[in-house]
């Protein structure tokens, strides 16, 4: 932990749940105390020697086994550092490495399923990769988990709205300016794009450098080939059964990472596509309760999967490039730790204890992350710096709920994987077959921080411009004024394009995407648009 780049990973080994207590918020070893006992020396950011992290500093955000966890809450407890004047659980800004702190666009996560002791790959009913050498059924639930990020309301993900980077932001910073690049609410779902790496077995204990050089492989295979295209892109590198990588068994859970970590196992991997975020994912089911089997629900199989999972995934976000983000700097038994680290373990039920969270379609075991503006672990938060409440973002916006949830339409529209520009499902708008003119539409606030609009199409027109076309456009509805963005275009084979527009933070919009088809037979026009979101 006492490394400049600590990084996040979820150890916790749950036996012995019943000696475990509640103590300023974390989940701690119950120990007799006598009265009389001197108090040890004060110490200043002193290593955990029971953290997993310790002779490993590229274990940022390290989840310890439950066992784990309550020896260092234990050892902590009795090691008690210097008292400092912003609390001991206060998170502050690393200044950003390599110019990156947080993800503060919309998150890209990639599920790369490496080696092929994953087994046969298949589809089930809900387009989810389903892998015959899963026997937990672990692989279908987080990609539901991921595209359910951001829907139904929930507010999990909320907490993550409070943090930012840029250059308005001063290294050493406990809150954000409102002038900072906030993270903003991932509304409409995070995942966008699965890949099966089942060109060979994964190692049967991969280094961190294996793993980050998965990732590197990984972005190549998504195309996302500049460092531009990786700047919100997160590869989770899911290991199969019966594997042990980063020999995480009985240590830990997870971590997260990017390749220009020097400490990592086997060195730093190099990138010519920028920085990549990725984490290391055990088939930590392996672990049975260490890693969180039951700790929400009975029998919980996947509890402690959904867990790490948004674990890591809520630390890369806050500390995309660690330690540049936001991690604890204040020499307290906290030092080094991460938003979801200082939250880790407790108990269902307690002040800001797991709990299951429900999203638009389906419901996940999760754990809580600090906040410093409210000063606890919170399991749900409102919106703040990176969004604004009450419907302020994009619903379904990358549409990979599987449906049209959240948007207007008029005509013929519908979600389909043939319109996917990443993740499982895009909008298609027209036809095939003729058609008349159809739309998709959707109305929100700008949230403050944000003053861009985008999103991608692809459009089929074997006609010419005259007849079809695809174009979309902007109507400010507090200022009372229409924009175009996308002009009438006619192509076809071009590919996907971007186009983005400019908003104003507090202005109510309507979004308007639409394919015009002259209804004529033989050369029908449709309209491929994805990933439409608000930065």
């Amino acid at each position: 932990m006492g490394h400049p780049h600590t990084r996040g990973a979820v150890r916790a080994t749950l036996t012995g749940l019943a000696s475990l207590s509640l103590v300023t918020g974390a989940v701690v070893a119950s120990i007799p105390q006598a009265a009389a006992a001197p108090q040890p020396a004060a110490h200043s950011a002193r290593p955990n020697p029971y953290s997993p992290a310790y002779q490993h500093p590229y274990r940022h955000g390290v989840l310890p086994t439950i066992q784990r966890n309550a020896k260092m809450k234990s050892w902590a407890a009795n090691h008690p550092a210097a008292a400092t004047a912003t609390g001991p659980e206060t998170l502050s800004y690393g200044g950003g490495v390599d110019g990156i702190g947080v993800q503060s666009g919309h998150s890209k996560v990639y599920l790369v399923f490496y080696g092929s002791q994953w087994g046969t790959q298949s589809t089930n009913a809900s387009g989810d990769a389903t892998f015959s050498g899963d026997p937990d059924g672990a692989a279908p639930v987080a990609q539901e988990m991921f595209k359910d990020i951001g829907t139904g309301n929930e507010r999990w993900s909320a907490d993550l709205t409070q943090w930012c980077d840029g250059p308005n932001v001063s290294a050493g910073a406990t809150s954000c300016p409102s002038n900072a690049n906030f993270i903003p609410y991932q509304s409409g779902g995070v995942l966008s794009g699965v890949w099966y790496d089942n060109s060979a077995a994964s190692p049967s204990a991969a280094t961190g450098h294996q793993l980050g050089a998965e990732a590197v492989k990984a972005a190549g295979h998504f195309g996302n080939t500049t460092a531009a295209s990786n700047r919100d892109a997160y590869y989770v590198i899911l290991s199969p059964h019966n594997t042990n990588p980063d020999n995480y068994q009985g240590q830990y859970c997870a971590w997260h990472d990017y390749n220009g970590d020097s400490t990592l196992s086997g060195g730093p991997v190099s990138s010519s596509y920028g920085d990549i975020a990725f984490s290391n994912q055990p088939y930590n089911m392996d672990s049975g309760s260490g890693c969180g089997v039951g700790f929400v629900n009975s029998p919980g199989t996947l509890d402690g999967w959904t867990m790490t999972l948004g674990h890591e995934w809520q630390e890369m976000m806050s500390d995309q490039n660690p330690a540049g983000g936001w991690t604890n700097q204040t020499g307290s038994s906290y030092n080094g730790q991460e938003n979801s680290d200082e939250c880790a373990w407790i108990a269902p039920g307690s002040t800001g204890g797991a709990a299951n969270v429900t999203m638009g379609t389906g419901t996940f075991a999760e754990q809580a992350s600090w906040s410093n503006d409210t000063n606890n672990c919170a399991i749900s938060h409102a919106i703040v710096g990176g969004g604004s409440s009450g419907g302020g973002t994009l619903t379904n916006g990358t549409f990979e709920t599987g449906s049209l949830s959240g948007w207007t339409t008029s005509g013929t529209a519908s979600a389909t994987t043939s319109a996917a520009h990443s993740g499982s499902y895009g909008a298609t708008v027209g036809s095939t077959g003729p058609t008349n003119t159809s739309s998709v539409s959707q109305s929100f606030t700008a949230p403050s921080g944000t003053s861009k609009v985008s999103f991608w199409y692809n459009v089929t027109c074997p006609d010419t411009v005259s007849y079809d076309w695809a174009t979309a456009t902007l109507q400010d509805t507090t200022a009372g004024t229409t924009t175009t963005l996308l002009g009438k275009t006619c192509t076809q084979g071009a590919g996907w394009k971007q186009v983005s527009g400019t908003v104003t933070a507090g202005h109510n919009y309507t979004l308007t995407l639409t394919n015009k088809d002259d209804n004529y037979a033989g050369d029908a026009t449709y309209t491929y648009y994805d990933d439409v979101t608000l930065s």
